[in-house]
C-alpha cells in the first residue's frame, strides 16, 4: 500500500472516530431526556395536589440542619442567612460555618442576627481545623440560627465541622450564597417520611441562576434571565444538566451526584463514612459515591432520590476568569471522585452505579474535553497538511451546532411546559439567543478549563480559588 493510500486511510479512521464520538453523545443525551421527561411527568402527575404545608402540622416531621459554609461571603450573607431562616418549616435549624473568612463576613453576621457567644462544646466526630468559637442570636427571632467561626479548612472541612455540630438525624448541605425556595424542606423531606423498601440516604433538587433575579430580604421576589450573556448561558445549561440529566439518572437509581450548592443527606450515614474528603475540591460528588458504596458494600437497599422542583438560586459566573476557575476546579474534582472510587468502574457488583454510571460520567464529563482537544490538533494538523476533507468537516461541525441549539431549546421547552419561571417573551427571547451563541462564546471556554483543570491535576495544584459575587438586585 502506497503512503498516499496510508494517509487516506487513516483520514477515513479519524473521520469515521470522530462521526461516532458525536454520535454516542447525541444518543445519550437524548436518552437520558427521554428517560427524564417520563420521570418528570410521572413526579407531576404524583405532586400534583400535594398539600406541603400539611407536613407542617406533622409531629414526626424529619428534624433538619441546614450548614452552609462561608468563605469571604460578606456581600451577600446577610441577605442569604435571611433566606435560610425565612424557609417554610418548624423542625430545622441554620448551622453558618463561617470558614476563616478575610472579609467582614463575621462583623456582618454579628451585627445583623445581634450573635453572642455560646456555652455549647465542641466534639469533632469527624477531625476538623480548629474552630474558634461558636455563636447563637440574642434576639428570639433567629433562635434557629447557629454560627461558628473556625480557622480555614475549605469548604469540606467547614462542613464536617457542620454535621459535627448537628443534633439532627438529616442534614442539608449548600453553599450560603444560595437563595432557597420557601418549602424546600417541605419537599425534600416529603421522601423521608414516604414508605420505601430502601433506605434513602440523600435527595437533591434542581439549582437554578440568580442573576439578575430580585430578592428582597432574604426572598426571591422576580425571576429574570440574567442581563448577562455568561450567565445567561448557565441557565440554559443548568436547565440541561439537572431536567434532562439528573432526574433521569435519579429514575433509573444511578445518580452519583447531588450538587455541592443544595442536597440533603442522611446523617447517620454521612458520619459513618467519615463525612466531607478534605483533600477533593469535588467533595459533594464524592460524598455521594462513598456513601453509595457504604451501602452495596453492606448490602443494604438504599436509593438517592432527586426533586426536580426549582428549590435553590445561586449566582452564577459573569465573567470568563471566575467561569474558568469554576469549571477548572469541577475537571479536578471529577477526576478526584473517579479516581479515588476506580473500583466500581464496570464492576456488577455496583450494579447500575459501575456498570453505567461509572463509565458515562469518565467518557462524557471527564475525557469529553479532552477528546475534543485531541480532535481539533489532529483537525489542525490536517489543515497543515493539506489533507483535510473540508466537507465532511463542515457538515459535521453544522450537525453538532444544530443539535446543540436543539437540545438546549428543548431543556427550555421543558422548562416552559412545567414550572414556567421565565414568563416573558423578553426573558424567552434572551435565553433562545443565548442558546444560538453558546457553542461560540461558552463551549470552547468550558472545554479550556477542563484541560486547564487537568493540567493544574497534573501538577499537583489543589484549593478552591476564590469566587467574587456580585450580590443580588434588591
Amino acid at each position: 500500500m502506497t503512503s498516499i493510500s496510508w494517509i487516506e486511510t487513516g483520514v477515513s479512521i479519524f473521520n469515521y472516530l470522530i462521526l461516532l464520538f458525536a454520535v454516542s453523545v447525541m444518543v445519550s443525551y437524548l436518552v437520558l431526556a427521554f428517560i427524564s421527561a417520563s420521570a418528570l411527568k410521572s413526579y407531576l402527575k404524583e405532586n400534583r395536589f400535594v398539600n406541603y404545608k400539611a407536613l407542617l402540622t406533622l409531629n414526626d416531621a424529619p428534624s433538619v440542619s441546614l450548614i452552609a459554609p462561608a468563605y469571604n461571603e460578606g456581600r451577600t450573607i446577610r441577605e442569604n442567612v435571611h433566606s435560610l431562616l425565612s424557609i417554610n418549616y418548624n423542625n430545622y435549624n441554620v448551622i453558618v460555618v463561617n470558614d476563616g473568612s478575610k472579609d467582614n463576613s463575621m462583623e456582618v453576621l454579628t451585627k445583623e442576627f445581634s450573635l453572642v457567644p455560646s456555652d455549647k462544646n465542641y466534639q469533632a466526630a469527624i477531625p476538623t481545623k480548629n474552630v474558634r468559637g461558636i455563636y447563637v442570636s440574642s434576639n428570639p427571632s433567629f433562635a434557629k440560627l447557629i454560627v461558628v467561626d473556625k480557622e480555614n479548612g475549605g469548604k469540606a472541612d467547614a462542613l464536617n465541622v457542620g454535621i459535627n455540630i448537628s443534633e439532627n438525624p438529616y442534614i442539608v448541605c449548600i453553599d450560603v450564597d444560595c437563595i432557597m425556595d420557601k418549602d424546600v424542606l417541605l419537599k425534600l423531606s416529603k421522601p423521608f417520611l414516604e414508605k420505601s423498601e430502601k433506605r434513602i440516604i440523600a435527595t437533591g433538587g434542581v439549582v437554578r441562576i440568580a442573576n439578575s433575579c430580585v430578592v428582597k430580604a432574604g426572598k426571591l421576589i422576580s425571576v429574570k434571565a440574567p442581563d448577562n450573556m455568561l450567565a445567561r448561558i448557565q441557565v440554559l445549561e443548568y436547565l440541561r444538566a439537572f431536567i434532562l440529566g439528573r432526574m433521569a439518572w435519579a429514575k433509573m437509581d444511578g445518580l452519583l451526584l447531588i450538587s455541592g450548592a443544595f442536597g440533603m443527606f442522611d446523617r447517620e450515614i454521612a458520619l459513618a463514612c467519615g463525612g466531607y474528603n478534605t483533600k477533593t475540591v469535588g467533595e459533594d460528588m464524592e460524598l455521594v459515591v462513598r456513601m453509595r458504596r457504604y451501602m452495596i458494600e453492606r448490602n443494604e437497599a438504599h436509593t438517592v432520590q432527586f426533586i426536580p422542583d426549582p428549590l435553590c438560586w445561586t449566582e452564577a459566573p459573569e465573567d470568563y476568569k471566575i467561569l474558568i476557575k469554576q469549571r477548572s476546579r469541577w475537571t479536578r474534582g471529577t477526576y478526584e471522585t473517579l479516581y479515588l472510587h476506580r473500583k466500581i468502574c464496570l464492576n456488577p457488583k455496583y450494579k447500575i452505579l459501575g456498570l453505567l454510571s461509572y463509565p458515562y460520567w469518565a467518557i462524557y464529563e471527564f475525557w469529553a474535553p479532552l477528546i475534543e482537544f485531541t480532535g481539533l490538533l489532529i483537525t489542525i494538523l490536517f489543515v497543515t497538511l493539506g489533507i483535510l476533507n473540508w466537507k465532511f468537516f463542515l457538515l459535521l461541525l453544522l450537525f453538532v451546532y444544530i443539535f446543540s441549539v436543539l437540545f438546549s431549546m428543548m431543556a427550555l421547552y421543558a422548562e416552559e411546559t412545567t414550572f414556567k419561571r421565565y414568563n416573558t417573551f423578553k426573558d424567552l427571547r434572551k435565553l433562545v439567543i443565548a442558546a444560538f451563541l453558546e457553542p461560540f462564546v461558552f463551549h470552547p471556554v468550558v472545554v479550556y478549563a477542563a484541560l486547564k483543570g487537568n493540567w493544574q491535576k497534573l501538577k499537583g495544584q489543589g484549593g478552591w480559588g476564590e469566587m467574587t459575587r456580585k450580590g443580588f438586585v434588591k
